[in-house]
């Protein structure tokens, strides 16, 4: 029998050590609101993917749009005042 020594890397590259750090956690909740637009963006574009877009499938996209939108400049706002960019 051949020992599979793959098996002990993909366990071992797991280590609770290789954990995000609190500052990573923090990053990752504060973009979220981007996160998920997007999502809602991209699931608007796989949907009118395969057919021609009807009236409802444009709203959504445009809407979706204009929420990714938006939660970039929020997310750009926050970070320019957090940085004392901004007023």
């Amino acid at each position: 029998m051949k020992d599979i020594v793959t098996v002990q890397e993909a366990v071992t590259a797991f280590a609770p050590w290789m954990e995000p750090t609190d500052a990573e956690l923090d990053a990752i909740e504060t973009e979220m609101p981007v996160i998920l637009a997007d999502i809602e963006l991209i699931d608007a574009y796989i949907i009118t993917m395969d057919r021609v877009p009807s009236e409802l499938d444009t709203r959504r996209l445009r809407r979706a749009r204009r929420r990714a939108l938006t939660a970039r400049v929020e997310l750009t706002r926050r970070s320019a005042t957090t940085k004392g960019i901004g007023a």
